[in-house]
C-alpha cells in the first residue's frame, strides 16, 4: 500500500511480548515492566489475524519482536503460522540472543529466515552492566548456535553509545572478518527509559571516522548504509535515525503486544486493533498506512521522542 507520501509500507514489525529476561539501560527500567493482564494482550490467533490483515495490504515483510521474544511460550507456533499466511515473504525476529542455544534450529523451522541479535560490547563487565542481569558467555553461544542453525542472515546489532562502547568499534567490526555475519552500528536514540547523558549521543560518522579502511558496499533496500572491510565475510551497516534520518524512505509500521498500531516509532499516535475481526483491522490498517507521519520531527539528547513508552513496550 501507497501512503499519502508515496512510501510503499511493505514492512510491520510485531511485538509480542513486553517481557525480557534482561534489562538493557536504554531499552527499559531496572525493575522490569508492570506484567499487564492476560487479557490486555494480543492472542496468539489475534496476531496471526493482524498478520493476515496486513498482508492483504501489500506488507510482506514481517519482523518479530518484544520485549524478548524468546521469553514468549508459544513463540515458536507464531512464527510458524506466520511464516505461512499468504503473502508474507520474509519473516525476521530480533532477540538479545541468550535463549538461541535451544530454540536457534526450531526457529528455522518454523520459517524463520533472518536474525538479528543485539549486542552491544564484548566486554564481560560491560555486558553485565549493560544488561543488568545478562551473561556475555550466553549471549555469545546464542550466536554460535544462530550460525549454525542456517538462516539466510545473521546480523549483529549495536547501538552506539559514547563513553561506553564507542573504543571497541574496531572490535565489534572485526566480527565480519572472523564470522559470516553482518554488523549494523545503530545511533542511540533519546527513548523514555533511556539513562545517558548528552555525550552518549554519538553520530554514526564516528564509525567512519575509526574505520578509515570501510569501502561502500551495495545497499540492500534497507535503511543502513552499507560498508566493508576488506577481507571480510559480512557488510557493516551504520543506522542513523537522529543525525541522518531516514524517514522519507521509512517503509514500515508497528504493532504493539497490547494490539496498538504505531505508524512512526517516535510518535505518541496508536491505534487500537485488539478484539476486532479481520476486516475492522484491515479497515484500521489502511488508515494508518495512509495517515503515515512524513518525518519524526527534531529528534536529539534536547529533543527526546515523543513514543510514549519505552522500546520494550513498542517493539525493538
Amino acid at each position: 500500500m501507497i501512503d499519502q507520501y508515496g512510501r510503499k509500507i511493505s514492512y510491520m514489525r510485531l511485538s509480542v511480548t513486553e517481557l525480557c529476561n534482561l534489562r538493557c539501560r536504554y531499552c527499559m527500567p531496572a525493575e522490569g515492566v508492570c506484567k499487564k493482564r492476560h487479557e490486555d494482550m494480543l492472542t496468539e490467533d489475534e496476531m496471526i489475524r493482524a498478520v493476515e490483515a496486513a498482508a492483504s495490504l501489500g506488507i510482506s515483510k514481517l519482523r518479530i519482536t518484544g520485549g524478548e521474544p524468546l521469553v514468549k511460550k508459544n513463540i515458536l507456533s507464531i512464527c510458524r503460522r506466520a511464516a505461512a499466511v499468504e503473502g508474507i515473504e520474509e519473516l525476521c525476529l530480533t532477540t538479545n540472543g541468550t535463549l538461541l542455544p535451544e530454540l536457534a534450529r526450531p526457529l528455522r523451522e518454523a520459517g524463520v529466515r533472518r536474525l538479528n541479535i543485539s549486542l552491544d560490547t564484548l566486554d564481560r563487565d560491560k555486558y553485565a552492566y549493560i544488561t543488568r542481569t545478562g551473561s556475555l558467555d550466553q549471549a555469545a553461544e546464542g550466536i554460535r548456535a544462530a550460525l549454525e542453525a542456517g538462516f539466510e542472515k545473521v546480523k549483529i546489532n549495536s547501538v552506539l553509545i559514547g563513553g561506553f562502547n564507542d573504543d571497541e568499534i574496531g572490535e565489534l567490526a572485526e566480527l565480519t572478518r572472523r564470522y559470516p555475519l553482518d554488523l549494523r552500528f545503530i545511533e542511540l536514540m533519546p527513548m523514555e527509559a533511556g539513562e545517558f547523558g548528552k555525550k552518549a549521543f554519538i553520530p554514526y560518522t564516528r564509525v567512519l571516522e575509526r574505520l578509515a579502511e570501510l569501502e561502500p558496499a551495495e545497499p540492500d533496500g534497507g535503511v543502513a548504509k552499507l560498508y566493508r572491510l576488506p577481507g571480510s565475510l559480512g557488510n557493516i551497516g551504520l543506522i542513523s535515525p537522529v543525525n541522518a534520518h531516514f524517514c522519507g524512505s521509512c517503509n514500515r509500521i508497528r504493532l504493539t503486544a497490547d494490539g496498538k498500531l504505531k505508524p512512526c516509532l517516535h510518535s505518541s499516535s496508536e491505534y487500537g486493533i485488539k478484539g476486532l475481526d479481520f476486516e475492522q483491522m484491515r479497515s484500521v490498517m489502511e488508515k494508518v498506512i495512509y495517515n503515515k507521519p512524513a518525518w519524526h520531527g527534531l529528534l536529539d539528547a534536547d529533543n527526546p521522542s515523543h513514543a510514549g513508552r519505552s522500546m520494550n513496550q513498542i517493539g525493538g
